[in-house]
């Protein structure tokens, strides 16, 4: 994990070779035997969708991938989504929403409802749950929060794991965490965010789902790691999410590192962490 750090998140490095290198170390993670990834598109929006032997097309999650807005591809969060679909008996999209600075804000997040819009005209919001990673869980809180100031019927629950909330915030604040991060620098942060949107922009809540106000959001599990330089936004949003009565499950990992989450089958933390959102996933579309 350090090593993808130094050599795949490099801000000294061009976008694109960042996403390739990215790529090539997540390409041969292993999936459960019997796993389905099928390419599609979603009203214009590129798919990529999972699903695990014997799953059911009846419950559907909806996964951002991370990659701080600029890098990253569904191939990140394959793994994670096979083994959720094994035990959540679900179906996994990952959409391949636009990525910046050549598709700066809001282009994912408009990504991200155009493919919530077509999912929800065939699918019962009941039957479905919002999820993300890093950047991917910021984009997932925003797409909530659009859904829900829309005035629509919102997604059963929605699931972010080591999410990076606040574009805004100082990295440099907890030296210990940016000493213990193997994965994140404080220098890849800002340039992500500043490809992404100006600094005036940081603010908007839009941007940073950690400045919106969290009431009447659905029920939200909330996965962080001890060593992540983004811990302090999932602890800052599990206490604004709970006072403003939305029901929360906040779960902190010791000694793991930014998005830890992703590698079930190889790390037992993982595992535990994968099988809190299959439970999380099977109770809130279930209620």
């Amino acid at each position: 994990m350090r090593q993808i750090g130094l050599r795949a998140l490099d801000p000294a490095l061009p976008w694109q070779t960042q996403r390739q290198r990215l790529d090539w170390a997540v390409a041969a993670t292993p999936v459960p035997r019997g796993t389905v990834a099928v390419r599609g598109v979603m009203n214009g929006i590129k798919t990529e969708v999972v699903t695990a032997g014997g799953a059911s097309p009846e419950r559907t999650v909806v996964h951002f991938h991370g990659g701080g807005y600029c890098v990253g591809s569904p191939r990140l969060a394959r793994t994670w989504a096979a083994h959720l679909s094994a035990q959540a008996a679900c179906r996994v999209v990952l959409p391949e929403y636009r990525l910046a600075p050549d598709h700066p804000h809001p282009a994912a997040l408009d990504d991200a409802r155009d493919v919530m819009k077509a999912l929800l005209t065939d699918a019962a919001p009941a039957s479905v749950v919002v999820s993300g990673d890093s950047a991917g869980a910021g984009l997932a809180l925003s797409t909530v929060i659009a859904l829900r100031d829309a005035g629509v019927e919102l997604p059963a629950g929605c699931i972010l794991l080591s999410p990076w909330l606040d574009l805004g915030r100082d990295r440099w604040a907890v030296p210990e965490l940016v000493r213990r991060d193997v994965v994140l620098s404080p220098q890849w942060l800002r340039a992500c965010a500043l490809a992404y949107t100006a600094r005036p922009n940081w603010a908007d809540p839009s941007v940073s789902p950690l400045h919106a106000g969290h009431a009447g959001l659905p029920p939200l599990l909330i996965q962080a790691a001890s060593d992540d330089l983004l811990a302090p936004d999932a602890g800052l949003l599990a206490a604004s999410a709970s006072a403003a009565g939305v029901e929360v499950t906040y779960s902190k990992w010791p000694r793991m590192w930014h998005d830890f989450v992703l590698q079930p089958g190889l790390l037992a933390a993982a595992d535990s962490a994968l099988s809190q959102a299959a439970w999380f996933m099977r109770t809130v579309t279930a209620a």
